[in-house]
């Protein structure tokens, strides 16, 4: 008989809407839909949960078990799985389940998501075609990963793209793209190489763009090394909850790579490097929305410069009516000289 947790992962396909499955234990089941944790009338078979492990486990090529208590991956449909063995849990293991919105494939197909007007899209679409240095933050569930594949999905198909993740979660095509994995600590390879091996790799790939799914350690300091030596137009996730904290997480980033320099030093690296932060953030109604855009500005004495382009109103994200540093890239691809003129 077939699993019952596989069975309520395929009842849930159809339903459109569901960002995140939770399984706490047999009848103590939960979605996320359109922000909201409903939980479900449903009771998983006490059975099931040893054996739907070890399925996930071995399709993901890793090991789970007493001394392998966690594995993160991915499922069949692309979903982000995470499991926790009981050893740490109060009886069952812990399942959580990060599904993507499938329906969601470029600009073109947002339909009100993130609540951005046609105006904001084109203006999106000329920063990726200007091959400026955009980081994407935003805290847990925010669709960090969603807006960063849509702007991948605007590159050229001339450019050869190296990304580098921890499980795929990117998704887009291009004709000369390499995907780079770290191997997991209970993959069974001995001393595999880390995130920040990977960022150093690229440089020896001939990559036109790097893109880092997600920065959370010291590659930070590498990604900022290959922004600043002539890979325009790379990209990242981080995890922040503003671009001021956004900012602050990557100097501590920075230093986790053992370097013991000036924090002005640090700032000079990422000021030089990083050319927007695009903050993504939830609203009163849960939905997922761009709450900021900020440019940074180069240095004024200590502090790196930035100002606002985009900021979030009551009802959409409006432009501030500050003309961007960078338009005079921005204009060669498409933008017109009086894009930010207010009629």
């Amino acid at each position: 008989m077939e699993n019952s947790i596989w069975q309520l992962l395929e009842s849930l396909k159809p339903k459109k809407g569901v960002t995140e499955v939770i399984i706490n234990s047999p009848d103590n089941v939960y979605i996320e839909k359109e922000g909201d944790l409903i939980r479900l009338n449903v009771e998983i078979k006490p059975s099931d949960f040893d054996t739907f492990c070890h399925e996930v486990a071995t399709q993901n090529q890793v090991k789970f078990g007493y001394e392998h208590p966690i594995v993160d991956g991915i499922l069949p449909d692309g979903s982000r799985i995470n499991i926790i063995s009981n050893r740490y849990t109060d009886k069952f293991p812990a399942i959580t389940i990060r599904k993507y919105l499938k329906n969601i494939r470029s600009f073109d197909e947002l339909e009100g998501k993130f609540l951005i007007s046609e105006k904001w899209i084109r203006f999106f679409k000329s920063l990726v075609a200007a091959r400026v240095n955009i980081i994407v933050s935003g805290g847990t569930g925010c669709g960090k990963t969603t807006f960063l594949n849509l702007l991948l999905n605007e590159l050229s198909p001339l450019e050869r793209i190296i990304t580098i993740e921890d499980t795929r979660e990117l998704s887009f095509k291009s004709p000369n793209h390499v995907r780079l994995y770290t191997a997991m600590a209970n993959s069974g390879i001995e001393n595999p190489l880390q995130m920040r091996d990977l960022v150093k790799n690229t440089l020896r790939m001939r990559p036109d763009r790097i893109i880092v799914g997600e920065v959370r350690g010291a590659e930070a300091f590498d990604m900022l090394q290959a922004m600043n030596t002539g890979h325009d137009g790379s990209m990242c996730t981080l995890h922040a909850n503003s671009p001021v904290e956004a900012l602050a997480r990557l100097e501590n980033l920075f230093l986790f790579a053992g370097f013991e320099v000036p924090v002005n030093t640090v700032r000079k690296q990422i000021s030089s490097a990083v050319d927007f932060i695009i903050q993504l953030d939830r609203n009163e109604n849960g939905e997922r929305i761009v709450s900021e855009v900020l440019e940074l500005t180069r240095m004024e004495g200590q502090v790196i410069s930035s100002q606002k382009i985009g900021m979030r109103s009551e009802l959409a994200l409006e432009f501030s009516g500050i003309v961007p540093a960078c338009m005079k890239k921005l204009i060669p691809v498409g933008l017109e000289s009086d894009f930010f003129v207010e009629i």
